[in-house]
Parts: C-alpha cells; structure tokens; sequence
C-alpha cells in the first residue's frame, strides 16, 4: 500500500504510549509519552520553520506567517490534539496534527504564500482521561473552565493538576484565559469520522454540522461494607447491586430516548472479593440530540436509581463533572467548504476542541472515513487513500481561507 505524507508523520509517533499487548494508546496529559508527543511536535514544526509557543495551559502552536504584505492577524487556525483515552486508537486527534503539518507542506510545495497566519494547534489534555475534564486545554484557553477548579482535579493517584504541572516544570500560576480566540479568524479541526456516515454516503472526507451536547456524571452509590459470606441477603446495604440496575436502565433509557449512555469507568470500596462494597463509584457519560433530551435521560436515570437503592438500603448522590451545550458550527463556513470540498455534511455525537471554540470563533470541522466505524479503539482506522484525501483537502480549505479577506 503506498504511504502519504500523513501515514509517514503517523507512523513517526506509532510506538509512542503504545500498549504491547493491547495495541492501543496510553497517552495521557502531562505523562511521559505525552510529553514524548509535545518534543515530535516541536522538533516538527521547527524541522518547518515555523514559530512554536505553548500557552499558560499546555497548549502548543505551530506558526506559519503571512507572506510579504500579508496581515499578521486574523490566523486560520488547524490542528487537533494528540493525547488519547486509555488503549486509544492511532488516530483519534493525531491525524489532525499531522494532516495540518502535511498540508502545509504542500502548499508550500505550491510556492502558496498565506495573506494571514496559519496556525498549527496541539491542544492539551482533549480526551480527559487523566482528571476526568474532556477539552480541558481548550476550555481552559476560552474560559470555560475556571482555572482554580481545574488545578484542584487529583488523578487516580491522589496528584493534582497543579502539582503534576510544576513537576513538569510549567507554572500553575498561568493557567487560565488566553488571548487565542480574539487572534483567530478561523478554525477548522480535521478528525477521523467516529461512525460509518461516510462509509454509506461513500465519501472519503464530510463536513459536521454539529455536536450533540453531552456530558460527564459522577454517581456515588453509598452502602454498607460487610461480610460476602456471613451476611444474609436480606440483610445487606449492597450499592453493587444498585449500580447493576443503573447499567441496565442506562441502557433501557438511552434506547428509549434515541440517545447514548455508557457506564465507562468504576471504582469499588473497599475492592475485596469476600467483602460486600461500602461504595460504588461510577461514571456516567450521556449525549442527546439536543439538550431537553439529554436532561430528561439523566434525571429519569437518577430517579429510577435512588427508587432501587431506596429497595436496597443504599444512597445515590449525583455530580456534575463537566456538561456541554449542543453546538452548530457556523453556517456560512460549513456551506463555503462543503461546496468547496463537494463534501456532504453529518453530525457528529463525540465532542472536539471545535465545539469549545465554536461559540468564540467560525469553527468547522473536516472528518474523514473510517471504514469500521470503530473508534477509542486499536481498531480504529482511515485508509491510505482517504488519509491523503483529508490532507488535500485540508489543504484546499487553508489555501481558500488564507489566500485573502474572509
């Protein structure tokens, strides 16, 4: 099979927090193979010549500047991210990055001179998979997420964000609001497609049109720990089985609604197998079509839990750890590349960096076909074929949009 330019740079990072035996990714903000991953993107975009900063918040950018008489403001910004949930996929955020290098490089080829900047992103901690906060970087650059309260996240080991920061060597104290969104013009986010809408409309690349809304909640089921075998039935606090029934009507109610919910993560006390649990500790992620929806999934959820627990003699306390709204990426530019690209457009139920800036900025984002449909996964895959079509036409959209006024 012939390797394009964004197979050789994937294939740069392939044994980077890789898994041996499960042949998925570990990488996870501020660790080792994270920060392996923020060298390659330096030396790479040094190895181009071009500008690199990292903000207050670990957020790294890649600068290509204008032309001579072009405009030093205004940048098109591209990129994705490169960390990945636990055994992710290769191409989950760094097909992005490397697709946005790639198209420079042949627009350059070109003898292309931009009219404003074009900025490369590497935005920090996207999938959350370490303190728990999808988009983290990106919600921390807008504002979205409150500095103080992003410092205080502790990962499974008890270490805070702030504390895992200053071992790294960044300074906690410049986490917050950046100026990012008012020097932007444009962003436009390139990912691989979390579905099979392209493998049916038999496209190599779409456009979204928008993100379901979503979020992530914390359930705490509260019992009491005892003896496995001295305990009657009868007569026990047992918050596993409330969980056991959440699972199932997650299930129930997200089929019902036309929505998603997934029991993803767990946490038992006190985790011996003799011994009845005091606490279950579960994460809950739901997504809807629009957020009525999405509201009504988690509350009848949380009722129906607290009914069964009241039957099991055990408490359900609900947190909301981070919520998003539904968002539409801007319809003028959605149009402008879809027409460009002769691209159909499809929504899409996982959340991005783009939906953090699409409130702030024009945002669109670019998806290309992923035969399987499977994604957080080593199955997770794109083609040959249609990783060039999305780097072409990544390429397409920044000569469009950096070749003169918007």
């Amino acid at each position: 099979m012939a390797t394009g330019a964004a197979q050789t740079l994937l294939g740069e990072l392939a044994d980077i927090g890789r898994d041996p035996r499960s042949g998925g990714y570990r990488r996870h903000a501020w660790d080792d193979a994270d920060m392996q991953l923020r060298e390659w993107f330096v030396g790479a975009a040094q190895a181009r010549g071009l500008q690199t900063d990292e903000d207050g918040n670990g957020n790294l950018f890649a600068r290509w500047t204008p032309g001579p008489g072009g405009s030093g403001d205004d940048a098109v910004l591209i990129g994705s991210h490169l960390d990945s949930v636990p055994d992710g996929g290769a191409f989950d955020g760094p097909l992005g990055v490397v697709s946005s290098f790639a198209a420079i490089d042949r627009l350059r080829a070109e003898g292309f001179a931009p009219a404003r900047p074009v900025v490369v992103a590497c935005f920090a901690d996207e999938e959350g998979a370490r303190f728990g906060i999808a988009c983290a970087g990106s919600q921390l650059a807008t504002g979205a997420l409150d500095a103080d309260r992003a410092l205080g996240l502790r990962d499974v080991d008890g270490q805070t964000l702030a504390e895992v920061m200053t071992a790294r060597g960044r300074d906690p104290g410049a986490v917050g609001p950046t100026d990012l969104t008012r020097t932007v013009s444009t962003f436009v986010e390139l990912h691989v497609e979390q579905g099979r809408s392209l493998v049916h409309s038999g496209d190599a690349v779409g456009v979204a049109t928008a993100i379901w809304p979503h979020g992530r909640w914390r359930l705490d089921f509260c019992g009491a720990a005892d003896h496995a075998g001295a305990t009657e039935m009868a007569d026990r606090r047992d918050p596993m089985t409330t969980y056991a029934a959440a699972v199932l009507a997650a299930r129930r109610l997200a089929t019902e609604h036309g929505a998603r919910a997934t029991f993803g993560r767990l946490s038992v006390e006190p985790g011996a197998t003799n011994a009845i649990p005091s606490r279950v500790r579960a994460w809950l992620d739901a997504r809807a079509a629009d957020e009525p929806t999405l509201q009504r999934l988690v509350d009848s959820l949380v009722t129906d839990a607290r009914r069964t627990g009241a039957e099991d003699g055990t408490e359900v306390v609900l947190t909301t750890e981070s919520q998003s709204p539904a968002v539409t990426f801007d319809g003028p530019l959605r149009e402008r590349l879809a027409g460009l690209l002769d691209a159909p457009v499809l929504p899409t139920a996982a959340g991005h960096d783009a939906g953090v800036l699409a409130p702030h900025v024009p945002t669109a984002m670019l998806f290309v076909r992923n035969p399987t449909g499977v994604s957080h996964s080593p199955a997770e895959h794109a083609d040959a074929a249609d990783c060039t079509a999305g780097v072409a036409a990544l390429t397409d959209v920044v000569r469009d949009l950096a070749g003169g006024p918007t």
